[in-house]
C-alpha cells in the first residue's frame, strides 16, 4: 500500500498516469524499504513479540536472527538504490525515512505517541515523495498527506490497546499502558473521524472527478464505523480486527485520491 500511496502520488502531481520509470522506481522504493524496517521492527521486538505474537517467524524460532538482520539490510540498500535512480531530492527523503524508521526501532517504540508520530509521518510521506520524483506538488499532496497521517496515527494507538500486556512488560510507554485502553480507544476514533472530515476538505481546492466520491465514502463510512467499534468494545480481539480493517479502509482512500485526483471530467 505505501508503494501504491508513491504512485498516487505521483499520478496526482502530474495529473495524469506517471511513466511506467517512475512508478515502478518509486513503489520498490517505499516497500521495500517499508518491508526491511518491518524486519528491523521484528528484531528489537523479538521479547516483546514472545509474549504478544508468539507464532511470527522470529518469536517462534522459524528464522534466525542473523538471517533477519541480513534481510533487513538488503531490503533498506536496495531502497535506496531505488530512491537514487529518481533523483537527489528523493534519495534524501528516502534516507531521512529510513533514518527515522531505524530510530523508531531502535528507541522510539518505547517512547509511546512520540513513536507513534514517526511512524505516521514515515506512512504520509510517500504523496510528497511521489510529487517530488515527478518535480511536481500541488495542494491536493498536502492535503492526502495530512488524510493518511491522521489514519495511520489513529491505526498506531489503537494497536497498542491488544499489546497492552507484553508493552508494559517491556517499558513501551503506549496510550493504552499510561492511560488504559479506553483513553485509547477514544483518540483513536477521534482520529479516525477527523480524517473522514478532512476528506471533504479536497472539494474547496480544485475541481475532482466524480470517481473520488465511491472510495472516500467507502473509507468514510469504514472509519466511522471503526471509530464506534473502538468506543463500544476494547477486547483485544476485537481491535486487532478494527486495525486490520482500517488497512482496508485507507486503501478505500488511496483509489478514491488516484481517481479523484487524475481523472477528471
Amino acid at each position: 500500500m505505501i508503494g501504491l500511496a508513491v504512485i498516487i502520488g505521483e499520478a496526482i502531481a502530474l495529473g495524469k498516469i506517471p511513466p511506467l520509470s517512475n512508478s515502478l522506481a518509486g513503489f520498490l522504493t517505499a516497500s521495500l524499504m517499508m518491508a526491511g524496517t518491518m524486519v528491523l521492527n521484528d528484531i528489537y521486538d523479538l521479547k516483546i513479540d514472545r509474549l504478544n505474537s508468539p507464532n511470527r517467524p522470529l518469536a517462534s524460532g522459524k528464522i534466525g536472527l542473523g538471517e533477519a538482520k541480513t534481510f533487513s539490510t538488503f531490503l533498506s540498500i536496495l531502497s535506496i538504490a531505488f530512491a537514487s535512480f529518481l533523483g537527489l531530492w528523493t534519495t534524501l527523503i528516502a534516507l531521512l525515512a529510513l533514518a527515522l524508521m531505524i530510530y523508531y526501532n531502535t528507541r522510539g517504540k518505547r517512547t509511546g505517541l512520540p513513536g507513534n508520530l514517526v511512524v505516521s509521518f514515515n506512512v504520509a510521506l510517500p504523496f510528497f515523495y511521489g510529487g517530488i520524483a515527478v518535480n511536481s506538488l500541488r495542494p491536493l499532496l498536502f492535503i492526502f498527506s495530512v488524510l493518511a497521517f491522521l489514519a495511520n496515527l489513529g491505526r498506531e494507538i489503537a494497536k497498542g490497546i491488544p499489546d497492552t500486556q507484553g508493552d508494559r512488560a517491556s517499558g513501551v510507554r503506549t496510550i493504552a499502558v499510561l492511560r488504559g485502553p479506553k483513553v485509547a480507544a477514544g483518540i483513536s476514533a477521534g482520529l479516525f473521524l477527523s480524517a473522514a472530515l478532512l476528506s471533504f476538505v479536497p472539494l474547496a481546492l480544485g475541481r475532482l472527478s466524480l470517481l473520488y466520491f465511491p472510495g472516500i465514502v467507502l473509507a468514510d463510512l469504514g472509519f466511522v464505523y471503526s471509530a464506534s467499534r473502538l468506543i463500544a468494545n476494547q477486547d483485544p480481539e476485537s481491535v486487532k480486527r478494527i486495525k486490520n480493517r482500517v488497512l482496508l479502509w485507507m486503501l478505500f482512500g488511496l483509489i478514491g485520491f488516484l481517481l479523484g485526483g487524475v481523472v477528471n471530467f
